[in-house]
């Protein structure tokens, strides 16, 4: 039966082998590490995906489908220097696509990319980092509520939104913010090294562009259509071979997260089984 099946399988591999591949692997959502698969991104739940997109080392270029605000910049440093390692192992260009949006930690993972490509509509940018939240130490006072804390160590309150914020909470936070911005431009400095042309305030403010003009900034390297410009890159003929990020197919996806409503799972599911027919497959 083994023998059957490796001679079954052989004329297909002949018939891939004639054409150029690239294997594709969408990375999508908000970036975080309690995201499960199909509901964001986390440097656990993409290793898997991530290691089978490097296995074929036929293939022409690894591309890196990127849908991603942000979030998390720890998981973001992570995946991205995940994808840097399997490249390096196996010797495989990478090209990172924004489709709608690839800002902050999204934009720290496509930096990962020997080149970065974006759909003209796509956002880019947003290199800064953001805390916020709300104070609530008046609201509870107008009610008549008193909260009882008891705590040891005398910092271990610091930014409680049911106590007033102090000078000395700002400048804490502020301390750790403009940290994690300098890390977060030392590595998009490091990965796109001279592509960028504009000077640092004007890539470097949190801002965030539209392709065109992120190209123009020197963010990325080129605009277009994804599917047309690998054609451009690797021939009419070429192959795009997506790898899911999801576990265990249509009925896996609905199982997985049924406890979040029948609706939001279909959505899920939907949404990974269209990826092969987007790409051709």
């Amino acid at each position: 039966m083994a023998i059957l099946k490796n001679a079954l399988r052989a004329p297909l591999r002949l018939i891939k082998g004639n054409k150029p591949t690239v294997t594709l692997i969408p990375l999508s959502g908000a970036i975080g590490a309690g995201a499960r698969a199909g509901r964001g991104l986390s440097a656990n739940g993409v290793d898997a995906p991530l290691k089978k997109a490097f296995k074929d080392k036929n293939a022409k270029a690894v591309v890196l489908a990127i849908n991603s605000p942000g979030g998390a910049p720890a998981q973001a440093r992570m995946i991205m220097q995940r994808i840097r390692h399997l490249a390096a192992d196996s010797e495989l260009p990478v090209i990172s696509y924004i489709e709608d949006i690839g800002a902050s930690g999204g934009y720290m993972i496509a930096v990962a990319g020997d080149e970065i490509w974006a759909d003209p509509f796509g956002l880019v940018g947003s290199i800064g980092v953001v805390s916020s939240g709300f104070g609530f130490h008046e609201a509870i006072e107008k009610l008549g509520v008193a909260r009882r804390v008891h705590h040891a160590g005398t910092n271990k309150v610091r930014l409680d939104p049911f106590r007033p914020e102090t000078p000395e909470d700002a400048a804490k936070i502020e301390k750790i913010l403009g940290e994690t911005h300098t890390l977060f431009i030392d590595m998009v400095k490091e990965r796109r090294g001279d592509a960028i042309t504009a000077a640092p305030l004007d890539v470097f403010n949190g801002d965030f562009f539209l392709a065109g003009e992120a190209k123009e900034l020197g963010l990325i390297d080129d605009v277009g259509d994804l599917r047309t410009m690998l054609k451009a890159r690797f021939g009419d003929d070429v192959v795009i071979n997506p790898i899911s990020t999801k576990k265990g197919g249509l009925m896996g996806l609905l199982g997985s997260s049924f406890a979040d409503g029948l609706g939001g799972s279909i959505v899920s599911a939907l949404r990974a089984e269209g990826w092969s027919s987007r790409w051709g497959r």
